[in-house]
């Protein structure tokens, strides 16, 4: 009978429960449609940064989300290689060819280790008719023992076994074979081997940092270029990606890792590291050989700011619901009068704020999905949304009740506080004990705002000045295509330049080693000139040229000259020499100057001015260019200014076809090279204005809030004063002054903070802006007129409101 009565008990406590629950969200319904206007700014404020936090957390997940689609990701590694030079510690992703087979047999942790290496340029591939050209890498079949990727068709175990093997991407399979099945079909590489398609596996994610459209076995590319199999320790042209053993601990693997290059050569300036293959995109800014951010800062950035906007819009909604405080005043007093206590009040304001934060999110989800193909076709990016995903929802019921508690929770614990017999005898000043409060929230609201406003300058000023700062060489009317097919037959070459000088295409070409602006190249340690210490040890780069390179490029001669078919010395013991090498070398009158270079003496004919052409905003590295056409990929063409554009490309692209028929030519502008290296930045700089721009909206939809509660608070006395006498322009005045001071007040907050930022942001760029005062002056001009704008609304339609009527009520 007792246990009846307590289970009698607690289920009508349960139905209490239900039934207070059901009144006061249909008593929050019923606040929210008699009121469409105040509910449409309050939702509308919230949806805007909702969706704002929204876009910014999956950009952020993407992001996150990098080569995390691998199984036991934890235990895969990347072996990188740091280099012990005079001028500090450089960390590069090449190693030795012989690290991974020594690892594997050296370091009991490692249960599998395979080398990859790319060719730095997409090749052609071709299957009947169909020709394109495609990004190759080649690896060791481990290599997809330690990568799961999703096969479609095919073994892993045997995939890469054989040396003609190629495991293809479904993109790949469907340009080459259409409709038909590839598995064990054969393709052409380079219009020269065939391919046997062993697999297919599932197109590449877009955030995984190792990518290829075509997977070739190492066997093949060892048959390409036979000599490197005899590299040595000292040579570094591969990555190497290991597993450990599961339980294997990961200090012991990397100190045996750093000390495996030194057993095997003593006099080594290499060592060698392991470095999670989860943190490669995200860490991957290394300083004097210790890894310092990278793509990471990027990420806390956004996080913040999705933050910051969600703060914004949740005092939006603060300020706006306590701005309805006389309204809602008797309200509470009448239901307070009729017993319910502060606690069932509190739960009436939460609710109705987890209500208007449901609708929100609801209008919120719909911008998202209106927005996202416009967000990804901006960043080239492929972000989508997970509906089968459980931390998707989770996200999003969690903001919604996030938003929703915090956004109600200052009007639930000021509302709910009403003395009902005050509020019933009359609303005598009830709430001004709160207006301190209201308007340190507009403060410290508009202060995020201004301090948004004032980094979104300062970057893009940044973008502005990195793109507009001179490169060194004229990237305008260059261009660049493959040195493949028949080009890479001399005399073949020669034809292609005569044929396109006749065209008047063009007015200079050259040679060059790799993708002009992808940052792809060597570097050497085995230099030695007069006065060089025989311990120093510098990294220079080296680039193999053809003749008219500084012309060519636009590159301006500063000593000496550029190399040239006309002088009869030998071009293979010729070299320039950068500023940036000058310098480190020290030598006072360089041309003609012998140094040695491994075995063999060179002799430096010219000094070019630094120019950057791998980025735009780190200072140039020293770097000598040699002539050696055998090693030079790329062939760079100077269009003729006097030439209409389209014209010169048609004629390159006939006159390339006709010459080299098998391969379809394609032209690459260097312009659209060195624009892509600013992409972080534009990402950065888009974002920041975006949302940045939407933190002002909801700003001023909390302005407009406080600026509604202080009209309603002095609308009395702005009668009085206007029966006294005071015109328009000086009611104005008042209720527009003390909005004016907060804003100031924000100002003087936010100024510090965002020049803390900037400061700190500007201080990774070589060749950055000087922070000047104007970004300042602007944000704070532009605050000021939005905050009049949006208070002058109200004061004036309050400042135009009869008397007689305020003067009347109560």
């Amino acid at each position: 009978m007792g246990t009846y009565f307590i289970l009698a008990r607690s289920s009508s406590r349960r139905s209490k429960y239900i039934i207070m629950l059901y009144l006061n969200f249909k008593i929050a319904l019923r606040n929210i449609l008699k009121k469409p206007g105040f509910s449409l700014i309050n939702i509308g404020g919230l949806a805007i940064g909702l969706s704002c936090c929204l876009m910014l957390l999956l950009y952020v997940n993407y992001e996150l989300g990098y080569d995390q689609q691998f199984k036991d990701v934890e235990d895969i590694y990347l072996a990188e290689v740091n280099l012990k030079l005079n001028d500090g510690i450089v960390t590069t992703e090449s190693v030795p060819v012989l690290l991974a087979g020594t690892a594997l047999q050296s370091i009991p942790g490692v249960a599998a280790a395979a080398r990859f290496q790319g060719d730095g340029r997409q090749m052609l591939f071709s299957r009947a008719e169909n020709k394109f050209k495609l990004e190759a890498l080649n690896a060791d079949p481990s290599f997809l023992k330690i990568l799961d990727y999703h096969f479609l068709q095919g073994d892993p175990n045997t995939a890469l076994s054989t040396p003609n093997a190629a495991v293809i991407t479904r993109s790949t399979a469907s340009k080459l074979f259409g409709g038909q099945n590839p598995l064990g079909q054969t393709i052409k590489w380079d219009n020269r081997d065939l391919l046997k398609v062993t697999a297919v596996i599932e197109d590449l994610p877009k955030n995984q940092s190792i990518q290829f459209d075509v997977l070739q076995s190492w066997a093949f590319l060892e048959r390409q270029n036979p000599g490197i199999k005899n590299s040595g320790w000292g040579a570094i042209n591969c990555g190497t990606v290991l597993k450990l053993k599961p339980g294997t601990s990961f200090q012991d693997a990397d100190a045996a890792m750093r000390k495996l290059i030194r057993k095997v050569d003593p006099q080594t300036i290499l060592e060698a590291f392991l470095f999670p293959m989860s943190d490669l995109h995200l860490y991957d800014h290394f300083e004097n050989g210790k890894s310092a951010g990278g793509n990471i800062d990027t990420v806390r950035l956004f996080v913040f700011l999705a933050f910051c906007v969600l703060l914004i819009a949740s005092i939006n909604y603060m300020n706006l619901s306590t701005a309805q405080s006389e309204k809602r005043a008797k309200e509470v007093g009448v239901r307070k009068a009729l017993g319910s206590d502060r606690k069932s009040l509190m739960g009436q304001f939460f609710i109705e704020s987890l209500l208007l934060s449901f609708l929100a999110m609801v209008i919120a989800f719909a911008l998202l999905e209106l927005a996202l193909p416009y967000f990804n076709n901006l960043l080239d990016i492929s972000i989508r949304i997970g509906y089968q995903s459980y931390p998707f929802w989770a996200t999003l019921l969690g903001l919604v009740l996030f938003t929703g508690i915090l956004a109600g929770s200052y009007p639930a614990f000021y509302l709910s506080s009403f003395a009902p017999v005050k509020v019933l005898k009359g609303f005598t000043g009830i709430g001004r004990s709160s207006l301190p409060v209201r308007k340190i929230l507009v403060v410290f609201q508009f202060s995020l705002s201004i301090c948004m406003i004032i980094c979104a300058i300062v970057i893009y000023s940044q973008i502005q000045f990195v793109r507009n700062k001179p490169l060194g060489f004229d990237q305008n009317n260059l261009v660049q295509i493959e040195r493949e097919g028949n080009f890479l037959q001399p005399g073949k070459l020669s034809l292609l330049k005569s044929e396109l000088f006749k065209s008047g295409a063009i007015v200079s070409a050259t040679e060059y080693s790799y993708d002009f602006t992808s940052g792809g190249g060597n570097i050497t340690g085995d230099l030695s000139w007069p006065g060089k210490n025989i311990k120093d040890v510098y990294s220079i780069n080296y680039r193999s040229i053809g003749y008219d390179f500084a012309k060519t490029v636009g590159a301006k001669m500063l000593m000496g000259k550029d190399l040239s078919p006309v002088y009869p010395e030998d071009p293979g013991t010729d070299i320039l020499l950068n500023e940036a090498a000058l310098k480190l070398k020290g030598l006072k009158n360089p041309v003609g100057q012998k140094i040695r270079w491994g075995n063999s003496d060179i002799r430096i004919v010219g000094v070019i001015q630094d120019y950057q052409n791998m980025t735009v905003t780190s200072k140039p590295q020293p770097t000598i260019f040699h002539y050696e056409i055998a090693e030079s990929h790329k062939i760079l063409l100077r269009l003729n200014p006097v030439q209409s554009l389209g014209t010169s490309v048609k004629s390159i692209q006939d006159i390339a076809a006709r010459i080299n028929p098998a391969y379809p030519v394609n032209i690459a502008f260097i312009s659209a090279g060195m624009e892509g290296k600013l992409k972080t930045e534009r990402i950065l700089g888009v974002l920041s204005n975006l949302f940045g721009a939407f933190a002002i909206l909801i700003s001023c939809l909390g302005l407009l809030g406080l600026a509604l509660y202080m009209a309603e608070q002095r609308r009395k006395e702005i009668s009085i004063r206007k029966v006294l006498g005071a015109d328009l322009r000086s009611i104005l005045l008042l209720l527009n002054r003390d909005f004016i001071k907060l804003v100031i007040l924000s100002n003087i907050i936010a100024y510090p903070v965002a020049y803390l930022l900037a400061i700190n942001w500007l201080r990774k760029y070589d060749y950055k802006v000087e922070l000047a005062v104007w970004p300042f002056l602007i944000a704070g001009s532009v605050s000021l007129l939005i905050a009049l704008l949006t208070v002058s609304i109200q004061s004036f339609k309050v400042a135009r409101a009869n008397p007689v009527d305020a003067l009347r009520a109560d």
